[in-house]
């Protein structure tokens, strides 16, 4: 299949045509996340949405606090601040 590049502003843009986009699963305006590749690819992935539930089930709950984290729970008033 060819796709043709066409300039629309100050921009270019790739018009796909639209059995692909159904062949794909896609819609217009649906957010993706590009990256290039080797020898000029170019992967397109569909930007996921992520419940709380999810991200949540990614952290390990036992690991320890970041030692940034700690050093902050633990600092004096340095001048003004309300504690």
């Amino acid at each position: 299949m060819e796709v043709m590049l066409r300039k629309y502003g100050n921009s270019t843009v790739l018009a796909l045509p639209p059995r692909l986009l159904k062949d794909l699963g896609l819609t217009a305006g649906q957010s993706m996340t590009m990256r290039s590749g080797p020898g000029g690819s170019i992967t397109l992935t569909p930007k996921r949405k992520y419940s709380l539930k999810q991200l949540l089930a990614q952290c390990d709950s036992k690991a320890a606090p970041p030692r940034d984290l700690v050093l902050w729970e633990h600092a004096r008033p340095a001048g003004q601040e309300v504690w």
